[in-house]
């Protein structure tokens, strides 16, 4: 690796500076005449982040035939060991570099043999290569020349993009040293910044990308509760629910990108679940064509963040499992394993669907229109109800008797049927939610008895799905695993079968509070105060 060192500055107007250095901004140099250059720069990384978390920021720049393929260390090296003094610190950058020929693909196979290459194969591996931004940039560049130390000054007018969409312009000048002696650096950035026309910039271009891209969507602030009142129209009420819920899925973009913490996903998951079930409780105050591009966007996002988490569900019952049972633990491992492939793989997919620019275009539209007044909504004949009060009460019941209809077959449903009644259950629940600040102070009882049949009939599911896929790993790679693993594994899908009977015979429990007199004419009284 070589070591690159160079001067960085904002330039806040590039043509002072630039009479500044055609007159005698800079004496005692010898500069060479200016040129001009037009330069593309994609920079590259696979879809989880793979070559950052190596520590390198790697980019495939295009200036006219050639492809040229650049490796760089992300630390200021000169930050830490403190070189230069005052403002020439802050500017002064020393990071290392590889550079070497690429191709025009994406491939890296493709591209010659070189250090540049073998380097990022060792962070990427078989992982394939993205392009979350490009860098156009329009360069005027010359050489400064003294006592046998030259460097190369650049004037970079650089446009942001990504996809297809434009994000910002930002002006630089970069100094960069190719040989001889430090000091003159420092000379120039003592000319420089008397100048006053520059400022220390700390941050390099792709830093400066990458904070243009996060500050494209500005996050919304997030209420506690959603502000409905019983006069709002319909259609208010629901953006007011909507825009609480989409402020919690992109509060919680940030961890799931980061993937530290699960319960990030878990709960971004449950805000993309959750406005789905309330665009159907809001169902009749919106235009059916707007309803239907939200939820089928919404249903996209959530099928990915619900591959991973179920992933992590599954995981986390049989570690609880192999808790209790570690003769077990050693010779379940395959079986972790190939369920964290899976997970990983699905993170992959996760990541690549929130860096596309299909969702940065549904966030930002979904943003618009849940700041938008009257936006989406339904036309209201005269006479018809349209207010909270006037239609709360036939929401709430139909969506109870969408549960109720349930109760001739509860005892030998299937798991298909029990998980439909879930998501029945769901919209009760949400319903009573979204509107649980006009009901009558009995609300939060009634939600807790859905709550309580929705996480047995979770917990079913749950059950479920790891015996199915524990099933689905013995019939495929049973034959070869050692005896005692596939032995092992078997005896943790009989643990999931035993588990669905024991909370199929306790479900009963559950569901007969909820189809009670009591809890019906407690349904009635909370609709009756709005």
């Amino acid at each position: 690796m070589t070591d690159e060192v160079e001067l960085k500055y904002a330039v806040a107007d590039p043509d002072a500076l630039a009479t500044f250095l055609d007159g005698d901004g800079l004496p005692g140099l010898d500069p060479s005449p200016w040129r001009e250059l037009q330069i593309e720069d994609r920079y590259i990384d696979t879809a989880d982040g793979r070559l950052r978390a190596a520590g390198y920021g790697a980019r495939l720049r295009r200036s006219g035939e050639s492809t040229l393929l650049t490796v760089k260390t992300l630390d200021n090296g000169s930050a830490k060991r403190g070189e230069g003094k005052g403002r020439q610190r802050a500017a002064l950058h020393r990071r290392l570099e590889l550079e070497a020929p690429a191709g025009p693909g994406m491939d890296p196979y493709a591209w010659p043999e070189s250090d540049a290459r073998a380097l990022l194969l060792e962070a990427v591996g078989d992982n394939p290569l993205e392009v979350p931004f490009v860098l156009r940039q329009v360069r005027r560049e010359r050489e400064l020349r003294r006592d046998g130390s030259t460097a190369v000054l650049s004037m970079d007018r650089t446009q942001v993009r990504r996809d297809r969409e434009r994000l910002g312009r930002f002006h630089t000048l970069e100094v960069e040293l190719r040989d001889g002696d430090e000091a003159l650096l420092l000379e120039v950035a003592d000319d420089l910044e008397r100048s006053r026309l520059v400022e220390a910039e700390t941050r390099t271009k792709e830093q400066i990308a990458r904070e243009m891209i996060a500050a494209r969507r500005r996050l919304p602030p997030v209420p506690e509760s959603p502000g409905v009142r019983a006069d709002d129209p319909l259609s208010e009420a629901g953006r007011k629910v909507l825009a609480m819920h989409l402020a919690r899925m992109l509060q919680r973009e940030s961890g799931t990108r980061d993937g530290r913490d699960i319960e990030e996903l878990h709960k971004m998951r449950v805000a993309t679940r959750r406005m789905r079930a309330v665009w159907r409780v809001f169902a009749q105050a919106y235009v059916p064509k707007r309803m239907k591009r939200y939820v089928s966007e919404l249903r996209e996002v959530a099928a990915t963040l619900g591959a991973v988490r179920d992933l992590d569900v599954l995981t986390e019952g049989l570690e609880a499992y192999a808790a209790r049972n570690e003769a077990d633990r050693a010779w379940l491992e395959p079986l972790f394993a190939e369920w964290r492939r899976r997970r990983e793989a699905a993170r992959v997919v996760l990541l690549r669907e929130l860096d596309s620019g299909g969702y940065t275009r549904f966030v930002d539209d979904y943003l618009a229109f849940v700041g938008t007044p009257g936006a989406g909504a339904a036309p209201v004949a005269a006479g018809a109800p349209h207010r909270v009060r006037q239609t709360v009460a036939s929401l709430t019941w139909a969506a109870y008797e969408q549960v109720a209809a349930h109760d001739g077959t509860i005892a030998w449903a299937d798991i298909t049927t029990l998980h439909e009644l879930r998501i029945t259950g769901k919209r009760l629940r949400y319903t009573l939610e979204s509107f649980s600040e006009v009901l009558g102070p009995g609300a939060p009882g009634l939600v807790s008895r859905v709550v309580d049949l929705q996480d047995h009939l979770g917990a079913i599911n749950d059950a479920s799905v790891a015996g199915s896929m524990a099933r689905e790993f013995l019939a495929a790679d049973g034959g070869r695993l050692p005896l005692p693993s596939a032995q092992a594994i078997g005896r943790y899908l009989a643990s999931r079968e035993r588990e669905i009977g024991r909370l199929r015979r306790s479900l009963p429990a559950r569901w007969r509070p909820l189809m009670s007199p009591t809890y019906r004419r407690a349904l009635g009284r909370a609709v009756a105060e709005v």
